[in-house]
This record gives C-alpha cells, structure tokens and sequence, in this order.
C-alpha cells in the first residue's frame, strides 16, 4: 500500500507540474484552459488504468495508449526540467525590458487641445503577452523534442536486436572449452505489447548464432500461460549444441499463477529451467558447470535463490557459470566461487536517463563488469518493459564466447 501511494502521488506530481508548463502558461483563463485541463485529468486517469491493469488480462487495451502517454509524459517532464534555466533567464530580461509607461498629459502642449494619440500598452498586458510567448516557445520545444524522442525510441525498441559479440576470458579455464559460445537473451517480456513475431525474430537471430548454449536469464513474460502461451511457442525452434536453459527474474512471480506454469510450459518447449541447480557442459573432452538459481522475489513465496543447492559439492578446480537474473546476485555468488555470472534485468537503463539510476540498486548497468572478483555480463534485454520505447539502450541478444 504505501508503494502504492508513492507510485500514485508521483504521478499526480508530474501531471501537475505539465499543467502548470502545457497548459497555465500557454493560455489565458477560458474554455480552451478548461479542456486542456479536462485532458491533462484524463491522461492521469489513463496512467492509473494502465498500471493497475497491468494484472488485470481484460484490461491489456489500455496497454497501447497508456504506456505511450506514459513515454511522452516522460521525456516531456525532462525537457520541460531541462528548459527551466534558460526559461527563467529568458523571463528576467522580459521583466527588465518592459518599460514603465509615462505620466498621460490631458492636454497637448500647444493649443489646449486633448491629445488624440494613442495611450502606450500598459506594463502589466506587455508583460504577460511576452509571458504567454515565452510559455508557448517552451511547450513547443519541450514537446517536439520529447514527440522526437519517443518516436525515435519506439522504432528502436520494435525493431531488431543489436546483435552483440562479447569474449570473455576466465582465468584457470581448461583450454579445451575455449570458444565455447553462449547465446544469451534476457528481459523478452512477451506480453499484450508484443506478438507471436517478437519471439520469432528472437529464435531466428539465436539460431543465426549457431551458439553452443542458449541462456534464457529471466523475465520472459508478463502474464499467463492462457494468454500468452501462443506467444511462446516458437522457443520450440530453438537450436544449439547442448541446449537451451532458464531461470527465472522479478515478473514471473508478478503472473497470477507464479512461475511453476512456466516451468511446466518451457519444459514442453524444450528449455530445461534451472531451479537452484546444475548441469555439466561436456565439451571436447572437458567439463564446465552451469548453474541457475531463482530471482530474489521468490523468496516472499519460500522459491528464492538457493546458492547452496545450486553450488555445493562441484568438482573442485572446475569452472563455473552461472545464470542469475538480477546482476546484485553476484555478491552471493562471489562466495561460492563462481567464474562467470549472466545477467539481465536492468535493460541497460532503457530510456536515458534511467541509466544513471539504475546503479543506485544494481553493480552493473549493461555488458561486462566485476563484482566482489566475479565477472557479471548483464545484457540489455531483447524487449522491454512499460513504455515500447527505447533510448540510448538498445535491444540486444549476446554472443559470448568463453577464452
């Protein structure tokens, strides 16, 4: 409840701080100030529809508006925060460049005669004439650059991965699982924003990959099994030497019914899940561990990580790699003796400049880091979350190739 009310009072916030810039200062007191008003209430109301259907399946139609007014609301929230220096500068020469008017005469200076020109505008209407200029120049800039924005970042965000190669070198790795290779995918979030060919193209591009592992690290969906399950299915196709592996993140454990149905789902689709578990990856004669543990949000519901379990009693001097979907995770896993985490999660920030928050929560952003003397590679996802708007972020699925 009280993330609730946060969640809400910072959305009542930025509508109010929009109307004060889209609307109070670009119009005079009248009708068209009273329905652009109207308009800013039903805008909030439709981000409240948005995020509180985001479980209610009936309630998917408000996806597509809402989370597109969710972007432009935004970027126009930077831009407008952005403009506000140069607006208050452009305000206090205004006021200094209004020039008092002069004392009226009654009487021209010759002849008595009343004088019959004109009277100067008073100060007050100039200024606010230049006001309401200056107030529709900043609404103007601020809503074409953010219209620009969220343009540019929907056609990134709907459009094909950035496919990303990625060498890593783990030292003591027994040469003969050098090139060992790992397609690794994260952050998918198949649900009422995407379509059966989002997942298509995804299983297209990893079997391009000709990889020897398929690493699927969390938050594949956001919904059910019965609404979404058609959308899965094309997972079946994919392909690789020694299989196609997952674990779980944060969103299967927002699905009604948890993430056992997915597990089930994904095990019929040929994608083994890893749960708080590990398999051997024999290649050339060699062995390496690969592990998966559970995201930390199962852990309210007793299916959290369990690093013992996933991690206890390997064959010592054997390198492991293991698949967790928060990058946070390699603190725990840094006392287990991992080599190699994967991770997702974080979408790379997304939309600039969610970037520079994310490390307030998260050891590394996006590609290859070191956390406690653990390698971490978080990928940035090949969907998204919220807003079908990417900046600065690009979808990406990584080929990772072990030295």
């Amino acid at each position: 409840m009280a993330f609730l009310v946060v969640v809400v009072s910072v959305v009542v916030a930025i509508h109010l701080y929009l109307w004060h810039r889209l609307v109070r200062a670009t119009t005079r007191p009248g009708k068209v100030r009273t329905g652009l008003t109207f308009a800013m209430a039903g805008l909030f109301l439709l981000v409240l529809g948005t995020f509180g259907g985001m479980r209610l399946e009936s309630l998917s139609w408000l996806s597509w508006p809402g989370y597109a007014w969710v972007g432009i609301m935004f970027y126009l929230l930077v831009f407008l925060l952005l403009l506000e220096v140069p607006r208050a500068v452009a305000g206090l020469i205004m006021r200094r460049r209004v020039a008092p008017v002069p004392a009226v005469k009654e009487l021209a200076s010759v002849g008595g005669a009343p004088d019959s020109r004109p009277a100067a505008p008073a100060p007050v209407d100039d200024l606010l004439s230049r006001r309401l200029f200056l107030g529709r120049a900043t609404a103007a800039v601020a809503g074409a650059s953010a219209l620009g924005t969220v343009g540019y970042g929907v056609t990134v965000a709907l459009g094909d991965p950035v496919i990303e190669p990625v060498k890593v070198t783990l030292p003591g790795l027994d040469s003969r699982l050098g090139g060992l290779r790992f397609a690794v995918v994260s952050d998918i979030h198949l649900g009422p924003l995407t379509g059966r060919a989002h997942t298509e193209r995804i299983v297209r591009m990893i079997n391009g990959l000709e990889a020897d592992v398929v690493a699927i690290v969390g938050d594949l969906v956001d919904g059910s099994v019965e609404s979404l399950g058609a959308l899965a299915r094309p997972l079946r196709g994919l392909e690789s030497r020694y299989g196609s592996y997952f674990v779980t993140g944060n969103h299967e454990y927002y699905t009604a019914n948890g993430p056992e149905e997915w597990i089930e789902e994904l095990g019929e689709l040929g994608v083994r899940s890893l749960r708080n578990e590990r398999v051997e990856i024999r290649h050339q004669g060699a062995v390496l561990d690969l592990a998966g543990v559970n995201d930390v949000n199962g852990t309210a519901t007793g299916d959290g990580p369990d690093f013992a379990a996933a991690l206890g009693g390997r064959a010592e001097g054997r390198t492991t790699v293991l698949l967790a979907h928060q990058p946070v995770q390699a603190v725990e896993a840094a006392r287990h003796g991992v080599d190699l985490q994967l991770s997702g999660h974080t979408h790379g920030g997304q939309m600039v400049p969610f970037n520079l928050v994310v490390p307030l929560q998260q050891p590394v952003v996006s590609g290859l880091g070191t956390v406690d003397g653990v390698q971490v590679y978080v990928t940035r996802g090949a969907g998204f979350w919220g807003p079908p708007i990417r900046v600065g972020a690009p979808p990406e699925i990584t080929m990772l190739e072990l030295r």
